[in-house]
């Protein structure tokens, strides 16, 4: 499996998290389905939950912290 850029991929989870907690779209922007397919296709995963779970697995490994302390749920 290649392993994703940690930034880029930490960049994604904060992303999805913010879509998660209905900080809204902006016009261009990726939508909350967007983010989760990237994160899957990321993890090389089939479904949102695995791919958090991988993400902050790998995150964990890279030693990426998370700047805004958010908690995944999927």
């Amino acid at each position: 499996m290649l392993i994703p850029d940690p930034h880029y991929l930490r960049s994604q989870l904060t992303r999805y998290t913010e879509l998660r907690a209905g900080r809204g779209e902006a016009a261009g922007e990726p939508s909350l389905e967007d983010v989760s397919y990237t994160l899957c296709v990321l993890t090389g995963t089939r479904h949102i939950g695995e791919a958090l779970t991988v993400a902050e697995t790998l995150l964990a490994a890279a030693a990426v912290p998370d700047p805004a302390g958010t908690a995944l749920a999927a």
